[in-house]
This record gives C-alpha cells, sequence and structure tokens, in this order.
C-alpha cells in the first residue's frame, strides 16, 4: 500500500466518519489513490474540479451532481467544497496537486468527517501536495 493511501485510510477512515475517501490527482485529473471499494468515474471528477472551477457563489446556488447523487452545496470557496443529501454527504478538500474527497453516511457526524478531511488537505498543503 502507498504512502498516499495509508494517510486516507488512517487519518479519514480510521476516524470511523468517513465511509469512503480518495485523492485526485488535479493536473491529469484522474484518481490516485482511493480506499477499498470507492470508485470515482471521470464524470465524477470532471465535476469536482469543475466545482472549484465555478465561482463560489455559481456553486452554491447549482449544488454538485456526484455519483448519481444531488448534493446541496453548503459550502463552497477556493478550497473546500461541502455538500450534503438528506443525511450523507461529500467533503472536497483542494491541496496544490490533490483534490481531497471523503463522504459520509447516516450515523456518521458529518462535523467529524469535515474536521478530518480539511486537517488531511492542511498536511498535504504544507508538504507541497
Amino acid at each position: 500500500m502507498s504512502h498516499l493511501q495509508n494517510l486516507l485510510l488512517d487519518s479519514l477512515l480510521g476516524t470511523k466518519h468517513v465511509d469512503s475517501a480518495a485523492l485526485i490527482q488535479l493536473q491529469e485529473r484522474n484518481l490516485c489513490v482511493a480506499s477499498p471499494g470507492f470508485s470515482v468515474m471521470p464524470s465524477d471528477i470532471r465535476t469536482l474540479v469543475n466545482g472549484f472551477a465555478k465561482s463560489p457563489l455559481q456553486a452554491r446556488r447549482e449544488g454538485l451532481y456526484f455519483m448519481d447523487r444531488d448534493y446541496k452545496c453548503v459550502r463552497a470557496d477556493e478550497y473546500s467544497l461541502y455538500a450534503k443529501n438528506e443525511n450523507t454527504g461529500v467533503i472536497v478538500v483542494k491541496t496544490g496537486l490533490y483534490l481531497l474527497v471523503a463522504t459520509y453516511t447516516e450515523g456518521m457526524y458529518p462535523s467529524v468527517c469535515v474536521e478530518a478531511t480539511e486537517k488531511l488537505g492542511e498536511y498535504l498543503r504544507r508538504k507541497g501536495n
């Protein structure tokens, strides 16, 4: 297992409040590593990259269509997108090289998912990733 995959598993899934996670390379727009069973399709990668390309206001207004679900965008800025659909959600944090994606499901605390994802994103930015 790679160092990056270990980071995902330990830092995010280890909290028990992240259902799945992935790192997407921004330049190549492809999946770098993901938690077991989490496959992010190219169309979903485009959606996430475009979410940051739009203005935050537009992303909040339009929401996010990710993995065959419509999500209401509850936060959008130059580094973070938070979106939810009933009791599930997706958190996306942009670093220099990656989009860090984490999902949570019913019964998980969204705040723990957000905190863990933001902390890992901050760590990656400090490391130049």
